[in-house]
């Protein structure tokens, strides 16, 4: 399978990823919002997300993953604004 070498296929790619750790980890990421500990509840999650992405871009695209990391904010945790949370 060839690396995904646009922009634009990556940022697809880094939300549908983060989409799926939504759907299938949604009370784990409900938890980590109102405990405030998103990030250490689902790192493991997140880091197999991250090593998925890793796999199927071309690093020239996307060297510091930001497009994985924008979209855990972008579609997992703005998903989740409506959950009472003392950080928000």
């Amino acid at each position: 399978m060839a690396l995904i070498d646009k922009k634009d296929a990556a940022t697809r790619l880094a939300r549908a990823i983060a989409s799926d750790i939504g759907l299938y980890h949604e009370q784990k990421i409900i938890e980590g919002i109102i405990k405030d500990n998103l990030f250490e509840l689902l790192k493991a999650e997140f880091s197999e997300g991250r090593e998925l992405y890793k796999s199927r871009i071309n690093r020239d695209v996307d060297p510091e993953c930001n497009f994985f990391d924008r979209a855990i904010v972008d579609v997992i945790i703005k998903g989740k604004a409506h959950v009472k949370s003392r950080i928000w």
